[in-house]
């Protein structure tokens, strides 16, 4: 895809996403804005305004469980995903980051009502300066895709990347010490019916 294509891409994305998640406008408005108006690429890491970034959450709804990856650099759980590489599609490009760092390829898309790709969760947040990467202060916008998985497959970690991957307990992952992955939690728990134990299901 060329620049021009990936941003009519993520320009969709968000817009669907914000139709279906309308309270989120504000958080989002440096993306809208850069995405719109910026002349140089969004895609590109050496973009010190903002780019895009891109990661998945893979969850095993039958287990309750959403796979994470212990960050090497930032030393804290996150879910698995990184810079995107200015070619695909931002769900393909998520895809690749989970297979790539945790080794688990048997990775499908969540289906969507609308039958249609959509991002599960959009983030912008803050980075810091690095001088040793000759990097200033700027945006991470990044596109947060749903997925699934058997939470009993072989995992690969990469180790180059990140120093543990795990299926983590939905509770537990909702308590990490950031508003995310609560609101996350809430959009998995909106995914799949409310379990009745057997004892409090109505006679037939």
């Amino acid at each position: 895809m060329t620049p021009a294509d990936l941003r009519a891409h993520a320009l969709d994305h968000l817009a669907q996403y914000l139709a279906a998640f309308p309270e989120e406008r504000n958080a989002l408005e440096a993306l809208a804005a850069q995405l719109a108006d910026d002349p140089a690429d969004v895609f590109a890491r050496a973009n010190m305004r903002g780019h895009v970034t891109t990661s998945g959450i893979v969850y095993d709804a039958a287990a309750d469980r959403v796979l994470m990856i212990h960050h090497k650099v930032l030393d804290r759980w996150l879910q698995p995903g990184g810079h995107h590489e200015g070619q695909d599609r931002l769900e393909v490009s998520a895809a690749r980051e989970i297979r790539e760092e945790t080794g688990v390829d048997c990775v499908e898309p969540w289906p969507d009502p609308s039958g249609r790709s959509r991002p599960f969760d959009i983030e912008t947040h803050a980075i810091r300066a690095n001088p040793a990467k000759g990097e200033g202060d700027h945006w991470h916008h990044d596109f947060i895709y749903l997925f699934r998985a058997d939470s009993t497959q072989a995992l690969a970690p990469q180790w180059e990347e990140v120093k543990g991957v795990r299926w983590m307990l939905r509770a537990d992952f909702a308590a990490l010490p950031s508003g995310r992955f609560a609101r996350i939690s809430e959009k998995l728990l909106a995914l799949t019916p409310v379990r009745v134990p057997v004892d409090l299901a109505p006679s037939s």
